[in-house]
């Protein structure tokens, strides 16, 4: 079984006029909605992009994908708009349309909601929306992300803050792990969003590994996109500081793998360094296909995102560890008690 925990939603572009009325009127016209036929959802999953790319269902067929937790598209999701009530309608109304996918098809897809972060603000919104995606519309699990002011000049408090603790004790009272993701990037010039994410989500481990928090949230489930960023490539850095305190509990790779990352990285070399770093268990399948990754790579044949392949290449895992990173990693962490039980059945014919 092939579960991709990082894949973001195909949805017609009726959802992204409404962002855009919402941008042009800053709500002024009120909340409306979007209201989308089974035939058109159907049509935009099948469908493709520019250059003969194709759509979301053939592209999980491409790559023998068997289900994918799908998210919100992280650039478009506009945390540092104002006012805050349009950053909230644009999330429920994307977090609906993703419910009906999942709806429509459930052996394919599983939710994995947007946060409605806007930027300055408290975090009563977005916990309001985590409960409303897993108590009503049965989600997985949510993106989090670091930086809510869109690399607008303000910094974010790190994530060890204490601003973020009533949404890390939400999450452990109901039992699902946040996944970090950053969002849009205003300095386009300097660091365009696909950057952006990176560096996000770099500075994130790094606060979350030197905090208190999995101290205080022991329960407390974090998935890190694209391989942690910079992390495992500059590990040695970090643990060498962390030597310092001459304690074995504060070594930065012992705590660093209180985290789990996903494999959205597009070279076997990286993927073989992200598990070498932080150990086969802490590690899920992630691609973010159909998206970044999903055009030829002329030096290999295949997909910059036919990330299964790159696993499967990888002589020093066994069969076991690469089930582990397809899918069984993710049933853990994401709490897939329904996919467990279809994977149960499938092993007993």
């Amino acid at each position: 079984m092939i579960i991709d925990c990082h894949s973001h939603v195909s949805a017609p572009a009726d959802l992204w006029a409404y962002k855009a009325g919402l941008l042009a009127s800053r709500g002024s016209h009120g909340r409306g909605g979007v209201n989308i036929s089974e035939e058109k959802m159907m049509a935009a999953l099948n469908s493709g992009g520019p250059g003969g790319r194709l759509g979301h269902l053939p592209y999980m067929d491409l790559l023998h994908h068997d289900m994918h937790l799908i998210s919100p598209r992280p650039y478009q999701m506009m945390h540092s708009e104002k006012p805050a009530k349009i950053v909230q309608w644009l999330h429920e109304e994307v977090n609906n349309v993703i419910h009906q996918q999942v709806q429509m098809l459930p052996d394919h897809f599983l939710g994995v909601g947007g946060l409605p972060q806007p930027s300055g603000e408290n975090l009563d919104m977005p916990i309001a929306e985590l409960e409303r995606m897993v108590n009503e519309l049965g989600f997985k699990g949510c993106l989090l992300n670091p930086d809510p002011y869109e690399n607008t000049g303000p910094k974010m408090y790190p994530m060890g803050h204490k601003y973020w603790y009533p949404l890390y004790e939400k999450l452990c009272e109901l039992g699902v792990p946040a996944h970090i993701h950053g969002v849009g990037s205003h300095a386009v010039e300097r660091e365009p969003y696909t950057l952006h994410f990176i560096n996000e989500e770099t500075t994130a481990v790094f606060g979350l590994v030197n905090s208190q928090v999995f101290d205080d949230f022991p329960d407390l489930k974090i998935v890190v996109s694209h391989g942690g960023g910079a992390i495992p490539y500059q590990l040695g850095r970090f643990e060498a500081g962390s030597l310092k305190y001459g304690e074995e509990g504060k070594r930065f790779s012992t705590r660093l793998r209180k985290l789990y990352f996903d494999t959205t990285l597009y070279t076997q070399d990286a993927i073989e360094l992200l598990i070498k770093t932080v150990g086969v268990d802490q590690c899920l399948l992630g691609s973010e296909c159909p998206g970044t990754g999903s055009v030829d790579n002329p030096d290999t044949g295949r997909k910059h995102d036919d990330v299964v392949s790159y696993i499967n290449n990888i002589d020093f895992l066994s069969g076991e560890d690469r089930d582990k990173i397809f899918y069984k990693n993710a049933m853990r962490v994401f709490n897939l008690t329904d996919v467990k039980e279809r994977d149960k059945s499938a092993a007993a014919q």
